[in-house]
């Protein structure tokens, strides 16, 4: 698999993940399935690996639509502490910009409506149809407080935030039909095909090769290409 990689990203010409980037994927992974031990670890390798606090701090928050609340707030308070034993042994880490002022006036769901089709690349109706339809609750929290309210931070950027998003997915069970909707969107946000190959080979060391596996297969499905 590794050098059918490296020959896949040497005939497309495309850089794969790099470090901080790599982490992003580890630390999402993590945080989706709770496995704080291993988390603390990678959250001090992320950091080194030249990740501010406020990029990892927002990647856990927007982990929180995908995760949960629960595995969203473990994974916040395993970062303070990391923060607090890095500050204790002296390390200053970098803490980064903080997300610009919302300029945008429009109506909440409208804004997120328009970020969802941005992501898509097709014209979302209102309600969504389905599940929208049927629970228009959920739908108005979807566009509202996710695709408005967490992706209107400019902390990171869409592909950063899709790559979030499709390496918590990975990770978890039973989150097809999502993963490959977010694998959609990953690549029409500009994430190359080597990129997610690598961040599945991540997931495979990290999480487990069957997760990964069906991360790739989904993937297969989408470009009509096996990997």
């Amino acid at each position: 698999m590794y050098f059918r990689f490296q020959r896949l990203l040497h005939t497309m010409n495309v850089q794969a993940l790099n470090l901080p980037l790599q982490s992003v994927v580890r630390i999402s992974a993590l945080t989706a399935v709770g496995n704080l031990g291993n988390l603390k670890a990678e959250l001090k390798a992320g950091l080194d690996a030249g990740l501010t606090v406020n990029e990892i701090k927002e990647v856990l928050v927007h982990l929180y639509a995908y995760t949960g609340f629960p595995r969203s707030l473990n994974g916040i308070s395993t970062f303070m502490a990391v923060l607090e034993d890095r500050k204790a042994q002296g390390v200053n880490d970098v803490v980064g910009k903080d997300a610009s002022p919302l300029t945008n006036t429009t109506d909440d769901y409208e804004r997120g409506r328009k970020i969802l089709t941005e992501l898509t690349q097709r014209p979302q109706t209102k309600p969504a149809p389905g599940f929208g339809e049927f629970a228009p609750r959920i739908d108005a929290f979807l566009k509202v407080h996710l695709f408005a309210h967490v992706f209107d931070s400019d902390v990171l950027n869409y592909q950063q935030r899709e790559l979030v998003t499709i390496s918590a997915l990975a990770a978890m069970e039973g989150v097809q039909p999502q993963l490959q909707a977010h694998i959609s969107m990953g690549l029409n946000v500009g994430i190359s095909v080597p990129q997610l190959i690598e961040a599945f080979d991540v997931i495979e060391k990290n999480i487990n090769k069957a997760q990964a596996d069906a991360a790739k297969a989904i993937l297969s499905k989408i470009t009509e290409k096996e990997y």
